[in-house]
């Protein structure tokens, strides 16, 4: 990790430490601290979707269905398994357990369709993000059309930002590392990558585990935090919202994507009042980037430190960053 990377991931603990501090006095209350939990929650799935649409190029719909395994497997060992363990190592041990679950649904799923592109691809995990919901819908064990209630609270800021930090950190390292630069290659020209000798097939179904692992951390946090899970939360509209933030924030940016998490949970908290308005809302807005700024907010491009000493790479290309 160069200088500039150890600075910032030192800053992002920072100012976790400070916004923990800024709760647990009570200048920052349980609704802002409800919020930011959701601005993390939103960081951990935007980024974990930007490596499959941005990175690699691919065309996934079916998030929200490894967020719903990720979640349900997740709480079946907090509420399902009377495990003789602290509450804190219970959480952690059902938040790998559900990443893990949502990893191998990711690489079943992606084997034989990570085959097709472009429209086929996004029809194929739509069609399989509706398939587990309607699993899960039916599965009695998990409550069915009831949804599955008592789950521990376990998720607070402080779980929720941490594991949005080590995503991010994970992700940025992927793709800087020989496999992530193979991934942007396959999204630049597959045919190209192809004859260069990559395994493309190898690399997208990699990306694609990857991404639902940490999908489904990301339900798993959010059933620990809501403490109810029904199947009509992860449904399409779960993954058209996840999507709008990578699109909104660039694809193949992580810091447009963690940048739009943000601001989209902030309109959407600010328009609960109105939640009629917020699909449409969304809507405008998607159009307004697609007609302005079709790249999104920052592009393929990185914000980076080096605007402290040079105004002119206050944004640095992401085709630099193995540099």
């Amino acid at each position: 990790m160069d200088k500039n990377r150890l600075i910032v991931a030192a800053g992002a603990v920072a100012l976790g430490i400070i916004l923990q501090l800024l709760i647990w006095n009570g200048t920052l209350n349980a609704y802002y601290a409800q919020v930011l939990t959701m601005m993390s929650i939103f960081v951990i799935m935007a980024t974990s979707l930007n490596l499959i649409n941005g990175i690699t190029g691919q065309f996934s719909l079916g998030h929200a269905g490894f967020a719903a395994v990720g979640g349900y497997f997740s709480a079946i060992i907090t509420t399902r398994l009377q495990l003789p363990l602290p509450a804190p190592m219970i959480f952690t041990i059902s938040l790998l357990v559900g990443g893990l679950i949502a990893a191998l649904a990711g690489f079943l799923i992606g084997l034989p369709t990570l085959r097709l592109k472009g429209d086929y691809l996004a029809i194929a995990t739509l069609g399989f993000g509706e398939i587990i919901r309607v699993l899960f819908l039916n599965w009695k064990y998990v409550g069915a059309a009831a949804g599955m209630w008592g789950i521990p609270g376990y998720t607070n800021f402080i779980w929720a930002y941490m594991l949005a930090v080590l995503t991010v950190i994970f992700i940025v390292h992927f793709m800087n590392s020989s496999h992530g630069r193979a991934c942007i290659s396959i999204r630049e020209d597959e045919i190209a990558a192809e004859t260069m000798g990559i395994n493309t097939t190898k690399y997208k179904v990699m990306a694609f585990t990857f991404g639902a692992f940490f999908a489904g951390v990301g339900g798993a946090v959010l059933g620990h935090l809501i403490r109810l899970l029904h199947p009509a939360t992860f449904s399409m509209t779960f993954s058209v919202e996840i999507l709008l933030m990578v699109v909104l924030g660039g694809l193949g940016s992580i810091t447009g994507s963690i940048s739009a998490a943000i601001l989209l949970t902030f309109v959407s908290e600010a328009l609960r009042k109105f939640n009629e308005l917020r699909m449409v809302i969304y809507a405008l807005m998607l159009i307004g980037i697609m007609l302005f700024r079709p790249q999104g907010l920052f592009g393929r491009k990185e914000f980076s430190l080096d605007l402290l000493t040079d105004s002119r790479f206050m944004f640095k290309s992401s085709k630099n960053r193995g540099a």
